[in-house]
């Protein structure tokens, strides 16, 4: 629904904006960010009101500090009661035209992506029915008797700051819903190289694995721009251990791809010139910690292979590639770790 309400049906420098979420992380907003920008630049709006506080952690600096640094009008609430409205939408320029989304998604990784949430889209004419307003609802949340920080320009020294949470800084143990095993059928763009010859052709490049756009909240913040190249991708390096080669990367880089196919690709180069994986195998990936993965390759036909595969249920793009999760205390007692 953002997709269409803010990318699709939209042209870029019309109108207004509008991102309430009592919870906001940076992955939440990655698929997002450049199209904030263009629609800045060519002379649009974006109001973002999100949820702070000193003792819960509801949106993170480093979401703030993105969304302020490319130009959109960024409010922190702070309540002794948590802002809980996730509310998204446009309006055009008169205000004639507005949309709006209630959903339960918060503005972060699961809420976008991993969590199951519901969502409603009021169109132009259903809003016009109902009488709604962006503007009117906007200015009546400004009057309440709440604590708000616009954090826009704020300086470096302001209290707005001491509610937002550092994403950087995360405690060792994972919480329980994050622990979770990915389930990756390959295909032959992510074992080519590793059936490669060393030396030659078919051995140039890096190797990846290809994973779906729905990743957002299996990776930590995704915080690394890149400074080449005209398509925007965003980036986080994790701790890889492979564990059927008994190697352990500290430098396993995760891109997202914001402005090309939307998809997530994870470098796997330690399983390059392997012969360790073949099209149709299974690429089982734990997380562990919060930076710290494991990846085992699950031959085709193989009886762990049958009982993991029926948890690969959805699929990325059009070439049978399919994923899916499941916790890892299942996905070890189906291994036998």
């Amino acid at each position: 629904m953002l997709e269409q309400a803010w990318v699709t049906n939209h042209t870029p420098g019309e109108g207004t904006f509008y991102l309430i979420s009592g919870f906001a992380n940076y992955n939440g907003g990655i698929r997002f960010y450049d199209v904030f920008s263009e629609h800045i630049a060519q002379g649009g709006r974006v109001v973002a009101i999100l949820g702070g506080s000193t003792s819960q952690r509801l949106s993170s600096k480093q979401v703030v500090e993105e969304l302020v640094n490319r130009g959109v009008e960024t409010y922190l609430i702070n309540r002794k009661r948590i802002l809980h409205s996730k509310l998204y939408g446009t309006s055009n320029d008169n205000n004639s035209l507005e949309s709006l989304i209630v959903s339960s998604g918060n503005f972060t990784g699961p809420g976008m992506s991993q969590n199951i949430e519901a969502s409603l889209l009021l169109d132009f004419d259903t809003t016009r029915s109902i009488g709604f307003s962006w503007e009117d609802m906007i200015q009546s949340m400004f009057q309440q008797n709440w604590q708000i920080h616009d954090m826009t320009n704020a300086a470096a020294n302001l209290p707005g700051w001491s509610l937002l949470y550092d994403e950087r800084v995360r405690t060792v143990t994972l919480d329980e819903t994050e622990e979770v095993t990915l389930i990756i059928t390959l295909g032959r763009a992510d074992t080519a190289r590793i059936q490669a010859a060393p030396g030659t052709s078919q051995s140039l490049g890096t190797q990846y694995f290809w994973l779906s756009k729905d990743s957002y909240d299996f990776f930590p913040p995704l915080t690394v721009r890149n400074s080449r190249g005209t398509k925007a991708t965003y980036s986080a390096l994790v701790n890889m251990n492979y564990i059927d080669l008994g190697v352990i990367d500290p430098q396993c880089r995760v891109t997202f791809e914001a402005e090309n196919n939307f998809d997530f690709r994870l470098g796997t180069n330690k399983l390059k010139n392997t012969n360790i994986a073949q099209p149709g195998d299974i690429a089982a990936i734990t997380r562990t910690g919060d930076s710290d993965y494991e990846l085992r390759i699950i031959q085709f036909g193989t009886r762990d292979y049958y009982n993991l595969e029926p948890y690969a249920i959805s699929y990325i793009g059009n070439r049978n590639k399919r994923y899916g999760y499941l916790p890892n205390e299942e996905f070890r007692d189906i291994m036998g770790i």
